[in-house]
């Protein structure tokens, strides 16, 4: 087992733990095989076709595209809607559930990722909270109403030289009028945030019962880093307030707030396979 430097303290944490809440940013998902879009050669390489039009993933993943171009903004998120229902969540998905389950206060998921793979690695939706939202639903591209649906169902067909949707797309069955993910995307205006609301009330009402029965807290962060910082300054506010342990696992931006914190600089299934190790010396 590959010994990481304060790795022992941060077991000895988590066994301590009442509760345990996972911070989880692009990065957890990296090692299951998806894309990393960490600067645009990492953005690029996955899209090709994009990378052709010369255009960022910011700039890709913003709103406008689909009323000016509803089959390539379609083809963007249609092909990650497929490449998120075929990529198997790697197995540090079950055993941070594993380590959640031995804990009395249970345990919490507060992440930026769309790709739905906590749920998928049967994480309760009761347990997650997606702060940007799910690409596994759905909202009017207008919008008419408040309404999200599941994105169950939907196929898209895309062409691989125009990289964009040949056939229909998903519609509102309110209006009729185009549907899109229920991503909170740049520049979003239109986003429908309630389902996440909700969520994050949830992790709210967690937070403050742990607080009033004085439940000791370990926050587990993953794959957060600089570039989109919610994860990061989430974690380290909740850190403050619930003075709880954090621990940061991340290759390059493992910097920490406080030295109080625990730091492991690798990838994010290798450090909770660590941390899973070293739980069960």
């Amino acid at each position: 087992m590959t010994e990481y430097p304060d790795l022992t303290r941060a077991a000895q944490s988590l066994r301590a733990a009442s509760a345990l809440l996972i911070t989880a940013g692009a990065g957890m998902g990296v090692d299951s095989g998806l894309p990393d879009f960490r600067g645009q050669t990492g953005f690029w390489n996955a899209y090709p076709a994009i990378a052709r039009l010369g255009l960022s993933f910011a700039q890709m993943a913003n709103p406008h595209w689909f009323q000016r171009d509803p089959r390539l903004a379609w083809a963007f998120y249609g092909h990650r809607l497929n490449l998120y229902r075929n990529t198997q969540p790697h197995d540090g998905f079950t055993q941070l559930l594993k380590m959640a389950a031995t804990k009395p206060a249970g345990g919490f998921v507060f992440t930026s990722n769309v790709d739905g793979h906590f749920q998928k690695a049967d994480w309760s939706e009761q347990q997650v909270a997606e702060c940007h939202g799910s690409i596994h639903h759905l909202q009017c591209t207008r919008p008419c109403s408040p309404a999200i649906w599941s994105a169950n169902g939907i196929t898209l067909d895309i062409d691989p030289e125009s990289f964009r949707v040949t056939g229909p797309m998903p519609t509102c069955p309110h209006c009729g009028a185009l549907a899109r993910p229920n991503i909170l995307m740049f520049g979003d205006g239109n986003w429908i945030e309630h389902r996440s609301a909700q969520q994050e009330q949830r992790l709210h009402q967690w937070l403050t019962r742990l607080h009033t029965e004085r439940q000791p807290l370990v926050i587990l962060e993953i794959g957060a880093g600089h570039a989109v910082p919610t994860i990061r300054v989430n974690s380290e506010s909740i850190a403050a307030r619930h003075q709880a342990l954090l621990i940061r696992i991340n290759p390059r931006d493992h910097d920490l707030p406080h030295a109080r914190h625990v730091a492991l600089a690798c990838n994010g299934a290798a450090g909770i396979k660590a941390l899973w190790q070293k739980l069960h010396d």
